[in-house]
């Protein structure tokens, strides 16, 4: 079972803007390869991590979803976003180790 959470548009805001503790968005599609392959370093991430961010994805093949990608400047995939307070703080696009994109994000916020 996946550790981070499947977000729609409609709950966007309620679950990344508004959280109480930074969020790393994950912006996939089920095509992409490197991002299908993102997705166990994510679970890890998100269990190892569990206590300073929360691991959401969004999938950008849904259309609703096509316009959070939109507004967040979405380029190629698999991109990494991390807010805090309704921010982005942080962007890692491409396929990172675990270990690399853990050290990345403890750099965004510190």
């Amino acid at each position: 079972m996946s550790k981070a959470i499947d977000l729609k548009k409609e709950n966007f805001d309620a679950e990344v803007l508004k959280s109480d503790k930074p969020v790393l968005v994950d912006f996939w599609a089920s095509w992409c390869m490197p991002c299908r392959m993102m997705a166990p370093v994510l679970d890890e991430l998100a269990q190892d991590m569990e206590k300073e961010i929360k691991v959401v994805k969004i999938n950008t093949e849904e259309a609703d979803n096509q316009e959070l990608a939109a507004k967040y400047e979405v380029q190629s995939i698999p991109n990494l976003k991390l807010f805090k307070d309704g921010e982005v703080i942080g962007e890692f696009v491409g396929m990172k180790s675990k270990d690399a994109l853990k050290e990345e994000i403890e750099q965004s916020l510190s």
